[in-house]
């Protein structure tokens, strides 16, 4: 029996889509569906994308892009991580696969995009080669594009200086935050992830871009107990009643991706927000109630109101590491996607 429920809802992709598409206002979306579509589902999420209007799909590594590439025969596919061995590369060539070069030498047959460091200080070439036949884009990697818009915007004027000569071949280095915030990154496409998936790239409440969650997560309360003053609920004792009190026991915890350091983030337990408790466990986290509620209460833990951004807020990292540590399969999480 599952302990909980992801729902994906590819309606509310592909409004994120549409919302993107009107921000580039003309440039192409290319649609980010590495890591398994940041925990959504690539296969469906990449359909939904397509469907939207998105013209390509871009993922980290070879393998990601031949597991796509059984669904979706003829889209293009752009690996943007490092190619791997030659083996590799021979799979990439017979898929039909566009690769990033950001080093080395420029494999022969296969549609490469030239990628160039510009400030990231990450995979780039410090300088731009004359493109040979094979090369059928340039990109880069915006660094601050969420946080430090001149540091971005001195990126975009070395790309476009490298790559004014070169204009002919389709130029991208926009990401989520980018297309929302810097128009003047849109160029010929931008390569977008968060933001599809209704997360804030600003890690903000997303409506305020017009951005639709398109996880949601949901539990039940396992057990409902009543603590006595001085008793305690979890491991270490870090939560000990002060007076009488009621805690419901929801049966996720840190294995199923609710981390161990979302003790203080808010769930909504029958529709009201309730405080985490106390230690998140392997298995079971604890929620302060205001009175007695039934075994088997909903209990929200993402979506609905619940944003991936609070609970990144008390964990002190990123939405986006968070929708991509939800584990879900047969003996955790049941994945149920939707069109709504």
């Amino acid at each position: 029996m599952h302990r909980s429920e992801l729902t994906v809802d590819l309606g509310a992709l592909r409004r994120n889509a549409r919302t993107l598409l009107r921000a580039l206002d003309g440039p192409r979306l290319w649609a980010v569906v590495k890591a398994n579509g940041y925990g959504h589902g690539a296969v469906d999420v990449a359909g939904a994308a397509l469907g939207a209007g998105a013209t390509a799909l871009c993922v980290a590594t070879i393998p990601e892009g031949l597991a796509l590439r059984s669904e979706y025969r003829t889209e293009r596919i752009l690996v943007m991580g490092p190619a791997g061995s030659n083996r590799e590369v021979a799979q990439a060539r017979e898929a039909g696969l566009e690769l990033a070069i950001a080093d080395g030498e420029i494999p022969e047959g296969v549609r490469v995009h030239l990628k160039l460091d510009t400030g990231m200080g990450r995979y780039g070439l410090a300088e731009l080669p004359s493109p040979p036949a094979e090369v059928v884009g340039l990109m880069t990697h915006l660094a601050t594009a969420d946080s430090d818009p001149e540091f971005a915007r001195e990126q975009l004027e070395r790309f476009r200086t490298a790559t004014a000569e070169f204009s002919h071949l389709t130029r991208h280095a926009a990401n989520s935050a980018a297309t929302l915030r810097l128009p003047e990154s849109h160029l010929d496409a931008a390569r977008c992830g968060v933001a599809l998936y209704g997360l804030s790239p600003f890690n903000t409440d997303p409506t305020a871009d017009g951005l639709e969650p398109v996880l949601s997560w949901q539990s039940t309360l396992a057990q409902v107990k009543r603590l006595e003053p001085g008793q305690s609920t979890g491991y270490g004792r870090r939560f000990v009643a002060a007076e009488p009190t009621w805690i419901g026991i929801v049966p996720v915890g840190y294995a199923d991706g609710f981390r161990r350091d979302f003790a203080g983030t808010e769930v909504r337990v029958a529709g009201e927000p309730r405080r985490v408790v106390g230690t998140v466990s392997m298995d079971s986290f604890a929620v302060e109630l205001d009175r007695e509620l039934p075994a088997g209460a909903p209990v929200v833990l993402l979506g609905h109101g619940v944003l991936a951004e609070t609970h990144a807020a008390v964990a002190g990292t990123i939405n986006y590491e968070l929708v991509c540590g939800i584990e879900s399969g047969p003996l955790r999480a049941r994945r149920t996607v939707i069109d709504a």
